[in-house]
Formats: C-alpha cells, structure tokens, sequence
C-alpha cells in the first residue's frame, strides 16, 4: 500500500505554535460613556483578591488562523456524519439529525437559566415531563428521572433505587450481592461496586444466553438483584427472560435492565413487560443524541411503581394544569445530577421521538436487526472468521465476529483488522470486547446506513482477509494511509510521554 498523506499534507501545529505576539483577532472598541460607567460599576463589585496579576496565558492569533486551525482539525477528526460505524466501545452511535440540532439550539430553550421561577419555564418542563410519559409508554415503566448524565450514571442510580428498596424493607446487610453475565458491559459490575454490592459473575450458556442452571446455583437470600441487557451483548435475545426473572423475583431480588441494546427491540416488546423493574436507556444508542465523545450524554432511569419513591429529587409532576418541580419525597435516594438532567440531550431525543413516530420508532429498530444480520452472515463465511455462539441464530442490532482461526493460521489478529479497516477509510468496529470471545469484533451498523455501505464495509474485510493469508507481513504494517502511522502503544500510554495541558509546558518539540 503507498501511503497517501505526507507530514506536510496533514499536520496542524498546536495552536500556541501559531501564536505571534502582538497578534489579535478582536479589538475591544471604544463604548459609550454610559455603559463604560456601567462596566466601571459592575467591575468595582468583584474583590480585588480575584483580580490577575497577569494576563492568562493564552495563545496570540488572528481571526482567519483560529479559524482555519480549528476547521482542519475537525477535518482530520472522525466522525457519525464521516463514515460507517463511530463505536464508543460496546456502543456505536446513530446517526443524530440535523433537525434535532436546530430544535436543540432555538435561543428560547439555550437562554433559559434552571434557576428561574417555576412560572417562567412551564415550556421547558412540559416538554420534560411529555418525554417522560414517551420514555415510559416505550419502556413499560410507571415513573422516571430524567437526571442521568450518562449510561454508566443511570445504571448507578437504578442499583441506587434497588439498595434504597432492600435497605426499607432491612435487608440490606443480608442481600448485599448483584448478578452479572458474563458477557455484561464492563460498566455494569463498576456501577454495582460502586452502590456498595459486591459482584457475582455468571456464566452464559452455549447458546451465548444465561445458562439457568448457573443462575440458579447462585441465587439466594444474598441476591439483591440481576443486570442484564435483552438481548445481550452478543446480539442475541435471551428467549428464557420470563423464566430468569421469575427465579429472581422468587429469591426476592429485583431485575435491572441496562438498556444499551434497545435499539433492537423498540416498539416489538418493553423490558417492563419482560419482568424488569429498573431501565436505563442511553439515549445515543436509541433515540439518536450524540454522546460520549461525540458529545454529552442522558441515561434516563425508569422503574415500577413500587421503587419510585426513591427516585431522585426533584420529580417533574403536572398539577392543576402546571409543571411543577417536586422536592418533597422523604424517601428518595437524593439529587444525582445538578439540576433537572443534561436538557439539551434530551431535547434532541425528544425531537427524534416525535420525528419518527411510533411506526418510525418501530421500523427504524427492524433495520438496525436487518443490516446486523446481514453483516454477520456475510462475514460468517470469510475465510479466518466466525460467528461464535449459536451461529444459526439470528442477531439483533449487533453481532460479535471471532478472527480466532485467522491469527491461529496467520497472525493476524483483531487489531490488526482494524488497523487495516483504518488503511481502506473505514473506522474500525470494537475489538476484543466481549471478553468471551476470542479476537472479538463487535459490529453495530445502526439503521441508518444503506445497504452500498455495508457492502462496502464486508468487501473492505475480505480485502484484508485476503491479505492475512497471503501477505501477513504486509497486514501486519496497517495503518500506512492514515494521518498517524503505528504508534508505540505501551509508550502511549504512559503517563509522561503525552502533555495534554492547555498551558506551554510541554516542549512543542515533544514527538511520540
């Protein structure tokens, strides 16, 4: 492969390397005697002991450098709106229209400050309050908190509300363990540890679901609780939910829904109606807001009516025709978020939600299953990969691909997959991720990409499968068409050899 880019083609310097003394891109003109009165007045209140000494250390640029700096790096950067598939590890973000941004942006819901009388944000908390009755309808579940800053934030919240249950009813010393599959997100045990239970791992079966027979062994009167996403990690639905809440709900523990994998079952069934008692959703996998690193996130939590005494305070209730925030509930676990929630993730989920449509909502989750399960059974016959775990059965938004037989036969593994993905224009899936399957690559394609796309992401493996076997050497170089070539991992990683400050303290010399 020739390599396509020259340092010279690609490389932005920092921006402190741009700076030049002296060097503006905003003056400050002159203002009327009035306001400078105004300006001198309202100076004279800050205390003098908040004052600089010096002036900020700032880089010293022009209008167009600042600019064309900033509009390169968004150039080289990659993103939901670049390409195929943008993981965020086991999650891959959909595709956030453009709408929702607008919808999002209108300076009637920006300027608003979470401070002001009730009175005066009646808009904004019934479209609060209309999201959760749709958040609801579509999750089974009879009460929400929109707070959540995040999926991770929402699963710890929801154990929350299930330590608040057992700790009322004096069972909290005694139940005091959460059970995990072994193919859960790794955020699932942190979130549980983090509530103070300790964790009890579960095997899943040949099938790639719980195995019963597991789950029953280590059940009992310690058991607070199972989380579980349906379907699972593998993309495969657990068919026995009815009989693996049932065990649980008999030993009294509670069912939690990690709710990453809804996309796939939108509008066909509700984790409410499978037995769970807690969800959370992230709102980036299902109802299309940018998250992570593409953006801030929302984990809403809802539950039965029987833990929502607990939920965090305020709750958003309609009384006598007006929204109302709600702080008086004596036994809610407390406030987890500053304010009422990361609002503005939640608006664009809100605007995708009334944008689709039930029907929508619906057919948008039969083609995420769709384009997964084309994906899968093409790569499934790929010379060096497999389908592990019931390969026969279908996937739902995701399927988990083994490059196991190829770096047994050729050495190339899963990393190096994707580094080759890099060299083709095309992002690389989540590798290694779950940890059950050997030189994993988890691929999530979402609803949004056409069928040339996919095709064209199938066609881009074959190329490399092809390569493995007969020039494993040559894979072995990937990436060689990026902007960045190899990189020294383990020196990446360590903690003095990259300066991220924003500060010049880092020799600009500095190369990793």
């Amino acid at each position: 492969m020739n390599k396509r880019f020259k340092q010279a083609d690609w490389y932005e310097p920092l921006i402190f390397e741009l700076s030049h003394e002296g060097r503006v891109g905003f003056t400050v003109q002159d203002v009327e005697p009035e306001i400078s009165d105004s300006i001198k007045e309202a100076a004279e209140l800050i205390p003098q002991e908040l004052y600089r000494n010096t002036a900020p250390n700032l880089p010293e640029v022009s209008e167009i450098e600042v600019l064309r700096h900033y509009i390169h790096l968004s150039q080289m950067n990659y993103g939901v709106n670049s390409g195929i598939i943008y993981p965020l590890g086991s999650c891959t973000m959909k595709y956030n229209p453009i709408i929702n941004e607008v919808i999002a942006s209108n300076p009637s819901i920006t300027e608003l400050h979470p401070e002001q009388q009730q009175s005066s944000i009646q808009g904004i908390l019934e479209i609060l309050y209309k999201f959760e009755q749709a958040y609801l309808e579509i999750t089974g579940m009879d009460r929400a908190t929109l707070q959540p800053a995040a999926g991770a934030h929402g699963e710890w919240t929801g154990i929350m509300l299930i330590r608040a249950y057992h700790k009322e009813r004096g069972e909290l010393l005694e139940r005091n363990e959460i059970i995990i599959p072994d193919s859960a997100h790794g955020t699932n045990p942190a979130s549980a540890a983090m509530a103070g239970f300790k964790t009890v791992e579960i095997p899943s079966g040949p099938d790639g679901c719980i195995n019963l027979e597991a789950l029953k062994a280590v059940v009992g009167p310690k058991t607070a609780g199972l989380m579980l996403t349906n379907p699972n990690t593998l993309g495969i639905f657990e068919n026995q939910i009815a009989e693996i809440s049932k065990i649980i709900h008999e030993s009294g523990g509670l069912m939690y829904y990690d709710g990453a994998n809804l996309n796939a079952i939108m509008g066909k069934c509700r984790p409410g109606d499978m037995g769970f008692d807690v969800v959370h959703v992230n709102l980036h996998k299902t109802f299309s807001t940018p998250h992570g690193g593409g953006g801030p996130g929302s984990g809403p939590v809802g539950c039965k009516e029987f833990l929502a005494k607990y939920l965090p305070v305020p709750i958003i209730e309609k009384i006598n025709g007006e929204y109302i925030l709600n702080y008086d509930k004596p036994y809610s676990i407390g406030k987890i978020h500053g304010y009422n929630g990361n609002i503005n993730v939640i608006l664009k989920a809100w605007s995708y939600i009334l944008t689709m449509g039930g029907l929508g909502l619906k057919e948008s989750s039969e083609l995420a299953v769709l384009n997964a399960n084309y994906i899968a059974n093409k790569l499934k016959e790929v010379k060096g990969l497999s389908l592990p775990y019931s390969p026969e059965k279908p996937r739902k938004h995701e399927s988990v691909i083994s490059a196991e037989v190829m770096s047994k036969e050729t050495g190339i593994r899963a990393l190096n997959i994707a580094k080759n993905l890099l060299d083709q224009g095309i992002h690389a899936p989540t590798i290694y991720f779950p940890l059950i399957v050997p030189e994993a690559l988890m691929i999530e394609p979402t609803e949004s990409e056409p069928v040339e796309k996919l095709d064209k992401f199938i066609d881009a493996v074959k190329i490399i499968s092809e390569l493995a076997y007969s020039n494993p050497q040559e894979a072995l170089k990937a990436p060689q068409n990026t902007v960045v070539g190899k990189l020294d991992e383990a020196k990446a990683a360590h903690p003095k050899t990259i300066c991220l400050s924003w500060k010049k303290l880092c020799s600009l010399n500095n190369e990793l």
